[in-house]
Formats: C-alpha cells, sequence, structure tokens
C-alpha cells in the first residue's frame, strides 16, 4: 500500500536553544511554542517515512542536499550557557531519500548539489528535538537558494510536492518575524508594524491557493513587510512549504509570540 500523503508545515524555530537552556525570557510565551510543536507528530496521518527540513539557516547557490547517514549537531549560534553546546539529537540521516529528493528537483529545473558533512542546525535541531526528543525517522536538510528570490522558493517546493505521497513530510524552519533588534525593543509604533505583518501573512496563508501563492511572491509590499523580515531568509521556507502544498488548504495553527513579537505556525494539506 502507498502511504498517506503527509501535510507540509512551516514552524517558528525559535531564537537560539531557547527551550533548553534559561534564557531569562517569559516562559510563558516558551511553553505555548513547545506545546504547539510538541503535537505535531500526533497529527500527521502516519509516521513519516522521511523528514525534510528547509532551515532558514542554510543557504546555497544551488539546492543542496545534506547526506550524510549520521548529521552531527552544528551549533550554529554563540553566546548561550555551555549546556547549549552539550545538547544532543540523533536522528538518522537519509541519504537514501537525499537521492530521491535530488530526482525531484531535477525534474523541476532544479540543479543539486550535495554535502556529506553538514549537521543539523539549529533551525532543524532546536524544534525537532521538542517535537521529535527520542528521534527515529530519517531526517535531512535542504538549503534555501542565495538570491533569496520569493518565486523560485515557491517553484522549489511545487517540485518537492510528489515526496508528499510517498510518506516523506516536508518542514519550513523560520520564523513569520525575524528583526533581532525589534526583538528587544519597546517601541509600541514597531509593535504595530509588527502585528500588521502578522495580520496579513495569517490571511495569505488561509486564501485560495492562486492568491496565497501571489501574495508570498509579492510579501515585501504588506504592512510592516521589512520591518518584520530586513533580510528574507527566516520567511522562505514558508514560500517552499506553500510550493509543496499545491492546492491544498492553508491553516495557521500556532500564533503567539516570542520576546513580545507575534509569531505564527502554518499547516497545509
Amino acid at each position: 500500500m502507498s502511504p498517506p500523503r503527509q501535510p507540509v508545515i512551516f514552524l517558528p524555530h525559535g531564537g537560539g536553544p531557547w527551550p533548553f537552556v534559561d534564557l531569562g525570557l517569559p516562559k510563558s510565551e516558551f511553553n505555548a511554542l513547545a506545546g504547539w510543536l510538541q503535537a505535531l507528530p500526533s497529527q500527521l496521518p502516519a509516521a513519516p517515512k522521511a523528514i525534510l527540513v528547509v532551515s532558514a539557516h542554510w543557504e546555497a547557490p544551488k539546492a543542496r542536499l545534506q547526506t550524510a547517514a549520521e548529521p552531527p549537531l552544528l551549533f550554529d549560534y554563540y553566546g548561550f550557557p555551555e549546556a547549549a553546546y552539550r545538547l544532543t539529537w540523533p536522528a538518522p540521516g537519509a541519504p537514501d531519500t537525499a537521492a530521491r529528493v535530488a530526482e525531484a528537483l531535477g525534474k523541476g529545473g532544479f540543479a543539486t548539489d550535495t554535502d556529506p558533512a553538514r549537521g543539523f542546525d539549529h533551525g532543524t535541531f532546536v524544534p525537532m528535538k521538542v517535537a521529535w526528543p527520542h528521534p527515529t525517522v530519517p531526517t535531512l536538510q535542504l538549503s534555501l537558494l542565495k538570491g533569496l528570490d520569493p518565486a523560485a522558493h515557491i517553484a522549489l517546493g511545487k517540485a518537492l510536492a510528489p515526496l508528499r505521497d510517498e510518506g516523506v513530510l516536508i518542514i519550513g524552519s523560520g520564523m513569520s518575524f525575524h528583526n533581532l533588534p525589534a526583538f528587544f525593543g519597546r517601541s509600541d509604533p514597531a509593535l504595530d508594524r509588527s502585528k500588521a505583518f502578522d495580520n496579513w501573512l495569517a490571511d495569505a496563508v488561509v486564501a485560495d491557493p492562486k492568491t496565497r501563492e501571489q501574495a508570498l511572491v509579492d510579501w515585501a509590499r504588506a504592512p510592516g513587510a521589512r520591518h518584520s523580515h530586513p533580510r528574507e531568509e527566516h520567511l522562505l521556507p514558508l514560500h517552499v512549504v506553500a510550493g509543496a502544498a499545491g492546492t491544498d488548504p492553508g491553516a495557521v495553527t500556532f500564533r503567539g509570540t516570542y520576546v513580545r513579537q507575534p509569531i505564527l505556525g502554518a499547516v497545509f494539506s
């Protein structure tokens, strides 16, 4: 029997190792996001054959795939307590799935490259350690494309869409808001701009697929867009997920805050 079609998920991965060390920030915000992540596996139609993560923390000139059989962790953050650098998340890699991903991307017109040494960056291992604390599902990462073209990332997702019917769960890991200075600001007008973009993005996610795609291509014209994303690498995993969703509707299944700024998570199925 064919495996059931997997949904596609956009998740906010938070900042650094937020669930695992004391950052001196409000626990209520962290607990809400952690609870949403923990619930994700139980909402899938079946255990995935593999998990493909597109993380905001990896960019390459062309689509690059992680091919290690046992990927290490890449502690690509700094300034945190020592415990943040002793975390483990021993998920098996997925070199066989990487070959299938490369095939699908090739059919979609995307050249690919491989990286046998690349580890899981914190855009992957932090939220995935919350959702799958005892990992058994083979997992791999796919890079963003340098140049950060929104239409290209939607097209990248469209090329990946057939994998969903093969039991592969596609996750885009980013943030719906990513402006580091603003995270720690206290300006109400700035917060108003954050909320305006959050509301716009929530509407875009649940729009009909054609409207959704056009909105995401033109995201920089949205209210508060460049305040929320001075650089768009944390938003583009959503574009990949939306492309892979095809004609499936989107649902905003998490709305919360992170250091007072609004964030959201979405599922397409």
